[in-house]
């Protein structure tokens, strides 16, 4: 990060502001966790500071703490609207479009306060004041620990911090087995270790604390995956009244898509996910090695991440997205 951006940063925070901190819709544990994990922070220097989300945070990240606190747009609009408009400096977290909160989009675009952007993501848009922006980073949490050391309040990041940043360390980094996962990430999580992090509570709160109805649907999502070997790719369906049978909540889906890499010789995976209420197919990319997954949803379905994880979207039928993705998949050069 820029050495004038952090002097830039720091005397914005020498005063107390009110600080809204937003995650992108749909918020993972990395988006989670590096917001609350800031809120934190910034509580500690005093300023009143809250996280917005755009809409619910899945029940599997409701164990963080204060995340009660948690604002969610779509469920008190007119209200969180005003608490927008009333803060005075604004971080985006884990996302570097505005168009990634959806229809909080119409709220933020339109604010004239300092925006503080922090994501490691492709191709970041140029809304905020002050960018940090690194593609090498596996996580936002762990690029939140760098700025805390940054702005020279390493000795600020207590527990409670320290435990925020490792949950969205290990979810984004496929608890430390995906490439972007480096040396540097098991030194800082060693650092939050030594704090006190508690990671065998943390992984049993993430990992094994699954809903009978959540295992259902894994298994229903596992009957459906269908395996194209001439193409090196296997991807699973869900419709939406798959979905209903298996009592469906926010997180239930998390993380199934990564089946698809574990079978042999398999590079590329997908999942669609109907959506009634949206009227669109949700869709998650992964991929091993050097097949850019972040480009192949910019140039087909809507979307975008990382080389290895990306996602997308349809406005097509569930059927009439898969039948278009097959017909995608013989243009692709899989030998990469």
């Amino acid at each position: 990060m820029k050495e004038e951006d952090i002097k830039g940063i720091q005397e914005l925070l020498v005063s107390p502001k009110k600080i809204a901190i937003i995650p992108h819709r749909s918020p993972d544990g990395d988006a989670m966790g590096s917001t609350l994990g800031l809120y934190h922070l910034l509580k500690k220097l005093g300023h009143d500071a809250v996280v917005i989300a755009p809409n619910e945070f899945p029940e599997f990240l409701a164990w963080l703490p204060e995340s009660e606190k948690v604002l969610v747009y779509e469920k008190d609009k007119t209200n969180v609207t005003a608490v927008l408009q009333q803060a005075e400096l604004v971080f985006t977290l884990d996302f570097n479009a505005l168009h990634r909160t959806g229809e909080m989009e119409n709220v933020l675009s339109k604010l004239t306060v300092p925006f503080i952007m922090v994501d490691h993501h492709q191709k970041p848009d140029n809304y905020a004041v002050y960018t940090y922006s690194d593609t090498n980073f596996g996580s936002t949490c762990e690029m939140i620990y760098n700025l805390i050391l940054f702005l020279g309040h390493k000795n600020l990041i207590d527990k409670t911090i320290a435990s925020c940043l490792y949950t969205g360390i290990v979810t984004d980094s496929g608890s430390f087995r995906f490439p972007s996962t480096t040396s540097m990430t098991h030194r800082v999580v060693a650092e939050l270790l030594d704090i006190g992090v508690e990671n065998g509570d943390i992984h049993n709160a993430l990992f094994d604390n699954n809903s009978y109805h959540r295992l259902q649907l894994l298994g229903r999502a596992l009957q459906n995956m269908k395996v194209l070997p001439e193409y090196k790719t296997s991807y699973i369906k869900l419709t939406q009244q798959e979905l209903d049978e298996f009592h469906y909540v926010k997180g239930d889906t998390e993380g199934i898509v990564n089946y698809g890499l574990t079978i042999r010789g398999i590079i590329f995976t997908a999942i669609f996910i109907e959506n009634k209420e949206e009227g669109i197919i949700k869709i998650s990319f992964r991929s091993q090695g050097k097949f850019d997954v972040n480009q192949f949803a910019r140039d087909y379905f809507n979307g975008g991440g990382h080389i290895n994880a990306a996602g997308g979207k349809s406005t097509l039928s569930l059927d009439e997205t898969i039948k278009q993705f097959e017909s995608i998949l013989s243009k692709q050069n899989f030998n990469v």
